[in-house]
């Protein structure tokens, strides 16, 4: 068939039929890249009009999702099929057959590229469509599974598509590749425990689901909130605006306080006052303080948590009173409003009774010696 088409060429203008180019012709090169533009050019125009349907399909739906990726890899394959159909119009020569070896070598290698790249945009339709799932659910740890899923897809597309051009390129069985693949995997291994170690590590944080997306946390000298997590590591948001990536084989082995999981906020603070303080006055100053927690903003709703005050130790320079309650529920910038609005009124009801806090001071005695004098 290719000698037919190549035949077929002389009767093209003599000027077309000049050799240039490895025996080849204007003519023969001049149809080579005009079957490829043609195809690239059907390709586009198919782009065009898949983009149009994906634009009439529902927005964020598995349809408009493929209709997407397809759209997205067709230009490639355009060049491929293009290429394919040009080459019957060329002579690749005959020594050893070694310029067809490698030009169609190369059109495999492309085919592999082209479907993988189809394959690594076709992946957002099964989480597009997981995405979907997890939305009907409260759980928000069902959305850090999404990103993984993605990942290790598309790892997997590429992994296959590296192993299908190296068996393109080495002309062997895809057994005997993989085999030899298991002996590389195995060095890979051993100089690549971090990342293996990270990998299970991801694994257990699925498995015990210790935090979820948006959770606030706080690990090692890190306080903030979740971000996203990944194959190997964690991002957290820390309360000072900083990023901080945790590896997950860290975060799996050490202790996590999960600060969003607490079912309220309790705060405990000592009020000291001066040790002139009559016996009359510290009752008061007791009462004051039960009065002002008592059924506070936020008191436990089950009434298992009440407030508590005690007349709890004689410090070094004051009386002390241990005051503590809990407050529900534990979102923290009520809380703080809640406390300062405490604090302004125990300040202000103590001033008003009379009661002074006390503060560090310490008392000096001066004796006097016989026969010195004053």
């Amino acid at each position: 068939m290719k000698m037919s088409t190549l035949a077929s060429l002389n009767q093209l203008p003599d000027w077309m039929n000049h050799k240039v180019v490895a025996g080849n012709s204007w003519g023969q090169i001049l149809i080579f890249f005009l079957c490829v533009f043609i195809f690239w050019v059907i390709a586009r125009i198919g782009k065009a009009w898949i983009g149009r349907l994906a634009k009439g399909s529902e927005k964020g739906s598995t349809r408009e999702v493929f209709l997407k990726s397809l759209a997205k890899s067709l230009p490639l394959f355009g060049i491929w099929g293009g290429i394919k159909v040009g080459i019957y119009f060329i002579y690749l020569g005959d020594v050893d057959g070694l310029a067809e070896t490698i030009v169609f070598t190369g059109l495999d290698v492309l085919l592999a590229i082209s479907v993988a790249w189809f394959a690594y945009y076709l992946v957002e339709v099964p989480t597009t469509w997981l995405t979907r799932q997890t939305e009907k659910t409260e759980s928000k740890f069902d959305d850090m599974l999404v990103p993984i899923v993605r990942k290790s897809l598309r790892v997997t597309v590429v992994l296959f598509a590296v192993v299908s051009i190296a068996q393109t390129l080495s002309d062997k069985p895809i057994s005997a590749l993989i085999a030899g693949l298991g002996l590389g995997g195995l060095a890979f291994a051993l100089a690549a425990q971090d990342t293996i170690k990270n990998l299970f590590g991801s694994l257990v944080i699925f498995s015990d689901k210790p935090f979820a997306l948006g959770d606030r946390i706080n690990y090692d000298d890190h306080d903030g909130t979740i971000e996203e997590v990944g194959l190997r590591s964690t991002r957290l948001r820390r309360l000072d605006g900083h990023q901080v990536t945790i590896p997950n084989g860290e975060l799996a082995n050490k202790s996590i306080h999960n600060i969003a999981k607490r079912p309220f906020i309790r705060r405990i603070f000592t009020i000291g006052v001066t040790y002139d303080t009559s016996p009359a006055k510290v009752k008061e100053a007791k009462e004051i303080l039960e009065d002002i927690l008592k059924d506070h903003e936020g008191l436990d709703p089950k009434g298992e948590l009440l407030p508590r005050v005690y007349f709890s130790d004689f410090s070094t320079s004051s009386l002390d009173f241990k005051c503590m309650y809990w407050y529900h529920p534990p979102a923290y910038w009520d809380y703080m409003e809640f406390s300062e609005r405490v604090n302004i009124e125990i300040l202000q009801r103590f001033n008003d009774a009379g009661i002074e806090f006390a503060f560090p001071t310490q008392t000096i005695h001066v004796t006097k010696e016989e026969g010195s004098k004053s």
